[in-house]
């Protein structure tokens, strides 16, 4: 890989272990789910627009509107108000375990949308180890709570977006700049979110805890993160650009431990090997390598400037 998407690799990897804590210190405070993805997609998309370049903006607005909504849709609305409505069930831990599936996820959906990301073999060993790891999670740690077997449900439904939502981008959005895609994407959340964030508006006003927590989660969490995870996308491809979830809940684990006070139980320790190993299976198994430069000169010079953008690296 280039030296540019190690960069973003290391810094996606994490902002991405973070917002899980945040997110669980905002909904303990008592902030509706919808209303703290609102706020935070709203900071974000504030901070990117100041720095996107405009004319970039409303060209994407214009060629893309469509793909960008469904991005945003399938990349931010959904997938950050689940994760809301999970983790007033269950510990960030564990949501940052179970989002770790989500390699998997974009494994299943490569046999009918992207033949690059196809699996075979070990890859597929990878995605039934994983599927055992998330069984394991849920069949020790939560062992039939009703309550937490929604969170685990919203959870993984939240993994099974950030699949999607790669894999949109790499197809159809990949050759726009990365702040203009991702800011446009953030004001399109920002309308969809908004009437259902006006109709569940938190009943007292946030603790000055929250009210930090909100600000994290849309300066670094979505601003800095998306734009990075754009590009990080468009150098590796979606499959290998979600290899940050092996390092992610490390991240989040460490923090929800450290800071909240959280204790995984066995479950989890077995649930999060299980995962990343399939994980990294169902993702090829290797780590990505540099090429020489006449390979990739070679490479690039028998393909359009769209193809160069969204190739995968093997």
């Amino acid at each position: 890989m280039s030296a540019r998407a190690w960069a973003a690799f290391a810094a996606v990897s994490t902002l991405w272990g973070i917002p899980y804590m945040l997110i669980k210190v905002g909904v303990d405070d008592g902030v509706p789910p919808v209303f703290l993805a609102w706020v935070r997609v709203v900071v974000g998309a504030a901070v990117l627009l100041v720095f996107a370049p405009r004319a970039e903006v409303l060209r994407a607005f214009r060629s893309r509107a469509r793909w960008l909504a469904v991005f945003a849709a399938a990349e931010i609305v959904v997938p950050f108000t689940l994760l809301g409505f999970g983790e007033q069930h269950i510990s960030s831990s564990l949501t940052a375990i179970l989002i770790a599936a989500a390699p998997m996820f974009v494994a299943v959906l490569a046999l009918r949308f992207d033949v690059s990301e196809r699996i075979g073999g070990r890859r597929l060993v990878g995605l039934v180890l994983g599927l055992a790891g998330v069984a394991a999670l849920v069949g020790i740690d939560v062992a039939g709570r009703p309550d937490e077997l929604f969170g685990v449900t919203a959870v993984l439904g939240a993994a099974f977006c950030y699949a999607v939502g790669p894999m949109v981008l790499k197809r159809h959005l990949a050759d726009l700049d990365p702040r203009a895609s991702m800011a446009a994407s953030l004001v399109l959340a920002a309308v969809f979110l908004a009437p259902a964030a006006a109709l569940d508006p938190p009943a007292a006003v946030p603790s000055v805890a929250a009210i930090a927590a909100l600000l994290g989660l849309g300066l670094f969490c979505t601003a800095a993160a998306l734009v990075l995870y754009g590009t990080l996308v468009a150098e590796v491809g979606a499959g290998r650009a979600l290899v940050i979830t092996y390092v992610n809940p490390v991240v989040a684990v460490a923090l929800g431990t450290a800071v909240l006070g959280e204790r995984p139980g066995p479950g989890a320790a077995v649930g999060l090997l299980l995962i990343l190993t399939g994980s990294w299976l169902s993702t090829g198994g290797g780590v990505p390598t540099r090429r020489k430069a006449g390979q990739k000169a070679e490479r690039e010079g028998d393909q359009g400037p769209e193809q160069v953008a969204v190739r995968t690296v093997v």
